[in-house]
């Protein structure tokens, strides 16, 4: 196969690990590391950061916060490896976790390591030398939508999950809790987002009657595809921000990331995920099958997909204003505030047809 798949680089300057600590460590808490030992970085992501630990010719990933001031319980890694302890044996998309640590003294921060999945990760346009019939984008669409059902329907207190989240109250810590996270990241130059946040508060739905295990940051590039067939999903990435909430939270906040053919050209112009090629189901199919598969009834899914666009924008938001304050030196963050611009748009676009 002539893909060209997601690859580490070198350490971008002022995220360097302390090596030869980290490796004393390693060799003592995992069987079988041999030398040397490799440390590279992986480019894409804008929250905690992503290293490759490679040891003679195994490979192990090591997740630890970003540098800078940070949310209390936004990079929380012993949380990350604990979801993925619980659910490794049953969830079958799960990477392995191996070892996590809070002692800052080696490489300065909390951190954990896990096993790597090696397959694509699909980005804002596909790699060179994959293509997709209609067929198989669409397959690939039910696939990534069934998995996300798969995970919310899993019994969480029967792993031992069930103190991992607070269902009750769910929608309305969400709302109230990015609303005042947005307005402490708010900057000259971005919107005020204060008609949306009133429009959410003020047209919250109730809990959700069968909440679940939620991903919080599923999307199409915290997915892992199969070498041998780009259709099958083989794991499911970036745990960060799991909890047990409203499945239809979770689904809101995916569907914000995924732009369709028919979106404007503004849209399009913050696509980061190749779901507009012919194939790819619409957000409306895909919301359609999920209430299928889980039997949710609702009136309309605007609330959420509104929810999902101004989190997503808060997410952004959140990681411009460190660039906007000289936290990080990531000059991929500069352009996120006109991502915020353009989220503000077409979240007030679906309130007016509302």
């Amino acid at each position: 196969m002539n893909y060209i798949i997601d690859a580490p680089i070198q350490i971008r300057e002022g995220e360097e690990l302390n090596i030869s600590k980290l490796e004393v460590f390693l060799k003592d808490e995992i069987k079988g590391l041999l030398e040397p030992v490799k440390v590279k970085q992986f480019p894409s992501g804008f929250s905690n950061l992503t290293y490759q630990i490679t040891f003679n010719d195994r490979k192990l990933i090591l997740r630890r916060p970003p540098f800078g001031t940070k949310a209390k319980s936004a990079h929380d890694m012993g949380r990350e490896f604990n979801i993925l302890k619980a659910l490794y044996s049953i969830f079958p998309y799960c990477p392995r976790p191996y070892v996590y640590s809070e002692d800052k003294s080696i490489i300065g921060s909390s951190f954990y390591v896990m096993e790597k999945l090696d397959g694509i990760i699909l980005r804002k346009n596909l790699p060179n030398g994959l293509s997709y019939t209609p067929e198989q984008a669409k397959n690939l669409s039910r696939s990534y939508l069934d998995i996300q059902h798969q995970l919310h329907s899993i019994d969480y207190k029967s792993i031992g999950l069930e103190d991992f989240g607070k269902p009750e109250g769910y929608v309305k810590r969400q709302v109230d809790g990015w609303t005042k996270r947005y307005r402490k990241a708010k900057t000259d130059d971005a919107p005020d987002f204060e008609d949306i946040m009133a429009w959410l508060d003020k047209n919250r739905p109730p809990d959700c009657e069968k909440p679940g295990i939620i991903h919080n940051d599923y999307k199409l590039d915290n997915v892992v595809l199969d070498l041998e067939n780009p259709t099958r999903i083989v794991g499911v990435l970036d745990w960060e921000m799991a909890t047990i909430g409203d499945p239809l939270m979770d689904l809101g906040s995916s569907l914000a990331y995924w732009v369709q053919k028919a979106d404007s050209n503004e849209m399009q112009t913050i696509r980061t995920l190749p779901t507009h090629l012919q194939g790819f189901l619409t957000r409306q199919e895909l919301v359609d099958r999920y209430l299928e598969k889980s039997g949710l009834k609702i009136d309309s899914f605007d609330f959420y997909l509104v929810f999902g666009m101004f989190r997503l924008a808060g997410i952004a938001q959140q990681i411009y204003y460190r660039y906007f304050q000289g936290q990080t030196k990531d000059k991929r963050f500069a352009r996120l505030v006109f991502a915020v611009q353009i989220l503000e748009k077409e979240a007030k676009k679906i309130i007016l047809n509302h």
